[in-house]
């Protein structure tokens, strides 16, 4: 499967259909489930809630078993047409190989979610060819412009961002298929049956809370792996609340990541709104995209 190189996408959703907020990873406070509920049927949709989405298993959003039971419901109900992850955390590397997702091959739909849920998106673009939403999960639905970008994305709507380049940014014009997510994550996934194709693929990066020096093996990890050579091209996004030693390591995140790539000629964009901050631009996984580099403007058209 992992051969798979026409990707599919899921139906967009349109008003009256069902989407489910499930929680596959961190414990979810309901005040906020309940707003994303609110936000979401304001839509138009049709949403309902995992069976155990207010458990609590210590930092788990319930047991392995309970987390397990309720993404597995919803991978195999063909009513459901989109999966709202409620939150990241830490948890899903736990369940994702019990997870049968033939049905889901045969009737997909859309998975929504970033940080942790980076292991859904590769395992599934990787193993199945399947389109995929980085987007703002419950937890960020109060934020209007990461709300709006991802109802975009999900009604099918056209899709594109300008933003203002950033000095560290190389220029150039490129296309290809956007893959990646939390760095952390996909360093993890190296090797694993989730690990991710990266040749002639665009790459997005973004992480957060990450000691600098800890980046700067990450980044010597994919250099090493072989995963930044053929790239496409690298957006990256945000790299915020990052923390320092004692003994300073003399470089911003940023600047890290740009000595890593400066070797390639391929174009990099810096300062993408996608990650850890409120605004969180929803990115398709998956998907065929122009990068466009400019001195003054960068734009991402899906």
């Amino acid at each position: 499967m992992r051969e798979t190189k026409i990707m599919i996408t899921p139906p967009h959703i349109t008003r009256g259909d069902r989407i489910v907020i499930v929680a596959p990873a961190g414990k979810i406070d309901r005040v906020v489930v309940d707003f994303a509920k609110e936000k979401m049927d304001s839509w138009g949709l049709n949403v309902v809630l995992g069976e155990h989405l207010s458990n609590q298993h210590f930092q788990y959003a319930g047991t392995d078993k309970d987390r397990l039971s309720d993404f597995q419901k919803v991978l195999d109900d063909e009513s459901i047409k989109a999966i709202l992850c409620a939150r990241g955390g830490y948890g899903l590397i736990r369940i994702v190989d019990q997870l049968d997702f033939s049905n889901f091959h045969k009737h997909p739909k859309w998975i929504i979610g970033f940080s942790d849920i980076t292991i859904l998106h590769s395992f599934v673009q990787s193993n199945l060819g399947i389109e995929t939403l980085h987007a703002t999960m419950a937890t960020g639905l109060k934020e209007d412009v990461s709300a709006e970008t991802l109802r975009t994305s999900l009604f099918g709507e056209p899709l594109s961002y300008e933003l203002d380049t950033h000095p560290l940014s190389k220029p150039g014009d490129t296309k290809g298929i956007l893959t990646g997510g939390n760095l952390a994550i996909l360093c993890s996934l190296i090797g694993s049956v989730s690990d991710i194709d990266t040749e002639g693929k665009i790459l997005f990066i973004e992480d957060v809370g990450e000691y600098l020096f800890r980046l700067d093996r990450m980044m010597w990890t994919l250099k090493r792996a072989g995963i930044l050579d053929k790239l496409a091209g690298l957006i990256v996004g945000d790299f915020n609340d990052m923390k320092d030693n004692d003994d300073p390591f003399g470089k911003t995140a940023y600047e890290i990541i740009s000595e890593a790539v400066e070797a390639y000629d391929y174009p990099v964009s810096f300062g993408f709104p996608a990650g850890h901050e409120k605004d969180n631009r929803a990115l398709i996984l998956g998907r065929e995209v122009t990068l466009i580099i400019n001195d003054d403007t960068t734009s991402l058209n899906f």
